[in-house]
C-alpha cells in the first residue's frame, strides 16, 4: 500500500465489517505491519483491533501479510486453482482519505489466468510476468467490486444492452442453462425498472461441490456461490435486483457507510425482504418458474414465519436492527428471531395485492418501485426507511397506509393472509402437523461444541435437570448431530434421547423423552369462486401486469 503526501502521522484501518450487516473484523487476520518512509522504516502503532497509526512524511508504504482461503461469496479466497477477493477484507483504507481515487495493482499473475473484476482494467506484460491494474474513483467504489482470478469460464449474455457478462468458476453447470437463465432474468428486470443503472454488469459465479452458497451484491455486479446450476436463478433474480432496490434506491440509514463499527437501518425489511418479493415475481414471469411454483414458494415464507415464536414480538423493523446479532448462533433460534427477508418478502406481497385492490389494479407495487427510483437512485438521494417507503405507496395508491405499517412493519399485530390473499383470488391453506421438540435450545461455541442456551420450564428436559451452560458430549451413545434440526425431524414425539453432559468438571447422564409440538403449514392456491376483479389482481401478481399496461 502506497500513501503519497503524508504529513507527520497517517492513520489506516481495516474494515470490521461490508456489505453483509454482521462485524466480522476482517483485521483478526492482519500479520506483521510494517511501513516506510523511502528507504527508512517508519514507526507503526497498533491503536485498536483494526487501526494503525503510521509517522513520517511524504510518501509512505505499507507492507502487511493477510491470510484467506473461505470458500463464498462473502468471504476471500486464494489458492492453486483461483482467487476470489473481496477488496475490503484484504485492503486497507487511509481513515481520512476514503474519497481519494486509488489504483489498483496484481503483480506476477500466474501466466494461464486472467483477471476479472470492476476495478481490474488493464494488464502490463514484462516478459513471461503479468500484471494487471485497475483504477478506482475511492475507496468505497474499490470495496465494492469483487475480483475472480483464475481459469474461468466467460461469456457475454448475447441480446441485452449494456454488456451482462458471466465469470465462471467451477464445474458443475451448462452454459445453456445458466445463459438462458440469466438473460430471463436481467431481461425482465431491466424491462421492469426501465432501464440499466450501469455500462457493464458481471456474474461472478462459483458453481460446484464446495463452492458455498448465497450471495453479494454489489454496485455493478454480482457474486454467487451455488452447489449447481439448479439453485442459481433464486439467487441471481434476488441479486441483480439489488442492482436498484440497496444498492441506489439506498437507505439514508446506510450512508455514508462507517466501516468501523455497526450501522443500524430499520429499512432492511424492504432493501432485502421486498427483493425477496421480486426475485420471486422475477422467476414467474420470466417463466422460470410455474405459477404452482410461485404459491409453493409463497406458501413456505408463510409457513417459515408464522413457525418462528419470535414472530409474535420481532417486527420487520425490529429484525432489521438486529440484524447485527446474527452471526450469533443462540440468535438465530426461531424463539429469539424472525427474518427480515421472509417478513419483507411476506410484506411486500401483501402491499402489492392491498394497492391493486385499492387502484382497481391501476396501480401495484412495481409503481412503488419505480417512483423510488426516479425519486431517490436517480436524483442520488437517500430515503428515509420505512417513512418514504410509505409516503410512495400512499401517493401510488392514492389512500393512506399508515395503519398498516404501524401494524404490520413497525408493529406486530398477526398478518391478515386470509382477507388480503382473498382480494387475489387466492386462498391460505392450513395444514396442522404434530412434531417433536427437544424442550431445549444449544448452539456450538467456537470450538464446536454444543453448548445448552436455555430450558424451558416444566419441559422434559428440564424436569431430567438439563441446565443451560451444560456442555453436551454424547447423543444417544454417540457423536452428537452437526444438525440437530435435521436429526429431529426423523424422530416421533415420545422417543427417548440419552445425553452425555459436562457441568461444572464432572459428566453425567440424563435421559427424557422428547416433547410434542403443533407445526402448522400453510398452502396457498387459487380460488376457483373469486370474482373478476381478483382474477385480474391475481393475473397481475403473476404476469407483472395492470390495467395500465404491462411490465
Amino acid at each position: 500500500m502506497t500513501i503519497p503526501d503524508v504529513n507527520g502521522e497517517v492513520v489506516v484501518q481495516m474494515p470490521a465489517w461490508n456489505a453483509l450487516y454482521q462485524i466480522r473484523d476482517f483485521s483478526e487476520r492482519v500479520q506483521q505491519v510494517e511501513a516506510f518512509a523511502g528507504y527508512e522504516r517508519a514507526p507503526v502503532e497498533k491503536m485498536d483491533k483494526q487501526t494503525w497509526r503510521i509517522q513520517g512524511n511524504g510518501t509512505i508504504k505499507i507492507q502487511y501479510a493477510i491470510y484467506w482461503d473461505e470458500v463464498g461469496p462473502c468471504a476471500s479466497q486464494l489458492n492453486s486453482e483461483h482467487a476470489f477477493i473481496n477488496p475490503a477484507m484484504v485492503l486497507l483504507y487511509v481513515a481520512n482519505r476514503r474519497a481519494e481515487a486509488v489504483h489498483i495493482g496484481m503483480p506476477d499473475v500466474p501466466e494461464q489466468w486472467r483477471v476479472a473484476g470492476a476495478s481490474v482494467h488493464g494488464i502490463d506484460f514484462t516478459g513471461t510476468v503479468r500484471n494487471f491494474f485497475g483504477d478506482a474513483a475511492s475507496y468505497d467504489e474499490l470495496a465494492d467490486g469483487p475480483i475472480e482470478a483464475g481459469k474461468f469460464e466467460e461469456f457475454q449474455l448475447t441480446g441485452i444492452k449494456p454488456e451482462i457478462w458471466a465469470v465462471i468458476h467451477g464445474d458443475n453447470w451448462k452454459k445453456k442453462k445458466v445463459e438462458e437463465d440469466l438473460k430471463r432474468i436481467c431481461q425482465y428486470e431491466l424491462k421492469l425498472m426501465e432501464g440499466a443503472p450501469f455500462e457493464r454488469y458481471t456474474f461472478i459465479l462459483h458453481i460446484g461441490k464446495g463452492s458455498g452458497g448465497g450471495g453479494m451484491e454489489h454496485a455493478d455486479s454480482t457474486a454467487i456461490g451455488a452447489a449447481s446450476d439448479e439453485y442459481l436463478p433464486g439467487v441471481a433474480a434476488h441479486e441483480f435486483f439489488h442492482l436498484w432496490n440497496v444498492k441506489r434506491i439506498r437507505p439514508a440509514t446506510l450512508e455514508p457507510v462507517d466501516y468501523a463499527k455497526e450501522q443500524y437501518t430499520r429499512a432492511l425489511w424492504f432493501a432485502e425482504g421486498v427483493t425477496n418479493t421480486y426475485g420471486a415475481y422475477t422467476l414467474v414471469r420470466s417463466g422460470i418458474w410455474s405459477k404452482e411454483q410461485f404459491y409453493a414458494d409463497l406458501g413456505a415464507q408463510i409457513t417459515e414465519l408464522e413457525n418462528r415464536p419470535a414472530n409474535r414480538w420481532q417486527s420487520a423493523e425490529q429484525s432489521s436492527l438486529d440484524a447485527w446479532l446474527e452471526k450469533y448462533p443462540l440468535y438465530n433460534q426461531p424463539e429469539y428471531s424472525i427474518s427480515y427477508y421472509t417478513k419483507g418478502q411476506v410484506l411486500g406481497d401483501l402491499l402489492d395485492i392491498l394497492i391493486r385492490d385499492r387502484t382497481e389494479n391501476e396501480k401495484s407495487l412495481d409503481d412503488v418501485l419505480r417512483a423510488m427510483n426516479s425519486e431517490f437512485a436517480k436524483r442520488g438521494k437517500t430515503y428515509r426507511d420505512s417513512l418514504d417507503v410509505r409516503l410512495t405507496v400512499e401517493k401510488i395508491a392514492g389512500s393512506s397506509f399508515e395503519e398498516f405499517f404501524g401494524k404490520y412493519v413497525a408493529g406486530i399485530e398477526p398478518f391478515p393472509y386470509q382477507h388480503v390473499l382473498a382480494m387475489a383470488g387466492l386462498e391460505l391453506r392450513i395444514l396442522e402437523h404434530q412434531r417433536p421438540t427437544l424442550g431445549f435450545t444449544a448452539a456450538r461455541d467456537a470450538t464446536g461444541t454444543l453448548i445448552v442456551q436455555s430450558v424451558p420450564a416444566d419441559g422434559p428436559a428440564a424436569l431430567a435437570d438439563l441446565r443451560a451452560g451444560d456442555t453436551i458430549l454424547a447423543w444417544n451413545g454417540g457423536e452428537v448431530p452437526r444438525r440437530t434440526d435435521r436429526w429431529l425431524r426423523e424422530q416421533k414425539p415420545g422417543d427417548l434421547l440419552k445425553l452425555s453432559v459436562g457441568r461444572e468438571g464432572k459428566k453425567m447422564s440424563l435421559e427424557f423423552r422428547l416433547g410434542e409440538t403443533k407445526e402448522i403449514f400453510y398452502g396457498v392456491t387459487e380460488d376457483g369462486r373469486a370474482n373478476e376483479k381478483a382474477r385480474h389482481i391475481r393475473e397481475g401478481l403473476l404476469h407483472g401486469v395492470t390495467r395500465g399496461g404491462v411490465h
